[in-house]
Formats: C-alpha cells, structure tokens, sequence
C-alpha cells in the first residue's frame, strides 16, 4: 500500500469518527453562527489544494461583510464578531473542513490551505508546500502558528513534506490539541488574524508592484 493510501485512510477514519462525534457542536455553532450574523453560516472560498488544484474550503463564518464608505471590505479586526473570535481563538471555526478532508480536498494534518493570490509568490522551495494534500492543522500550526513570520512556516511546511510519516501526523494532532487549549499563536502581532503574505525577495518585490497597481486603478 502506498503512503498515500495509508494516509487517505488515516484521514477518513479520524474525520469520520470526528464528524460522527462532533455532530451535536457543529449544529449548536451553526445555530449561533446563524443568530450572530444573520444570513450566512458557512465561509468558502476557492483555496490551492495539492498541486496548486483549486477547491472551496469550508468554515464556519467569523467575520461580517461590512463595507466602508468606498465599498471595499472593512479591516479584519473591525469586522471579526465577537462570536467570531471565540471560534477563531478556540479553532471551532475550522471544524467544517472535515467536510473537504471527507471529499479528499484536505487530510487531516498538511500545510494549511492560504489564499489565491499567493501561488505567484512562492519561491520554488517554498511552492513545494503544495506537493501534499492541505491539512485541518500542520507542523507549522503547532510551532508558532501565526505568531511566527510567513517564511518560517513555509520552512516548516516544507519539512513536514520531507520527513512525513503516520506517526509524525499522530504527533502533530496531540500538539495540536495542546496548541488549542492553550491558544496559542492566534494571530500575528498587531493583526486580527495574520498578516497578508508578501512574497520574499524577488517574488515580494513582484507582488508589491501588482498591490500599487490596484490602488492605482482604483483612484483612476
């Protein structure tokens, strides 16, 4: 059997026993969730899988859409519920990535899922984050999580491709676990959540004149 096969399996019998046991407390958050904010329960949004294949991640809603006067979405901290931090603070906002690691867009330990627009900002060692499945949690979520700076945790995502094994994974769920309870690591300093991903070196570089070129656009 092939690892990937043996990981596959791994995923599904934790995230079934996960979901079958968790059941009842995703129904009550999606009822608060619901009475909080109104409409929307559930965030998605396409996130890079393995290879770079898009899928759309599926959360618990934290933040509301609230706009300012120009129309473009408030800060994240202006935004974040009260609610919202508690499940942020508690990680019971990703719970409903189970869903995805059943569908097979996610396992249950990888290098977490990050946004679109950073593919173009990798550097090559870095782009190898995505040569594995994302995870609910990963080696870097339980080394600092948000706490330490971007490039960091690609290193750690990284070697977490290098040196993967079933017993690296049951590791990392125990610290995981640790990590929660003790809520560690929440968010980068002065930020919400965390701060957006630049690029390193030529790739920040490149990435900054694309953000300078929005703005330029918007104020044309």
């Amino acid at each position: 059997m092939s690892n990937e096969s043996r990981k596959r399996i791994f995923d599904l019998a934790i995230a079934c026993s996960g979901f079958f046991m968790l059941s009842p407390l995703l129904l009550l958050i999606a009822l608060l969730v619901r009475l909080f904010k109104e409409k929307q329960v559930f965030f998605r949004q396409f996130r890079p899988g393995k290879n770079g294949k898009l899928f759309k991640i599926c959360k618990f809603c934290t933040m509301t859409n609230w706009c300012g006067p120009d129309g473009r979405l408030l800060p994240d901290d202006q935004r974040l519920t009260k609610l919202g931090h508690f499940l942020r603070a508690t990680s019971l906002d990703e719970l409903p990535e189970l869903f995805n690691i059943l569908k097979g867009d996610m396992s249950i330990v990888g290098p977490r899922p990050l946004l679109i627009q950073y593919l173009d900002r990798y550097t090559p060692e870095q782009a190898r984050r995505h040569d594995v499945k994302p995870g609910l949690t990963g080696w870097a979520q339980v080394n600092g999580r948000n706490a330490i700076s971007w490039e960091d945790k690609f290193k750690l995502d990284v070697w977490y491709v290098d040196h993967w094994s079933l017993g690296l994974d049951l590791k990392i769920i125990g610290m995981t676990i640790r990590s929660v309870l003790r809520r560690e690591g929440i968010s980068s300093e002065g930020e919400a959540t965390a701060a957006e991903f630049m690029g390193s070196g030529f790739s920040r570089k490149k990435a900054q004149k694309a953000q300078d070129k929005s703005k330029e656009k918007r104020f044309i």
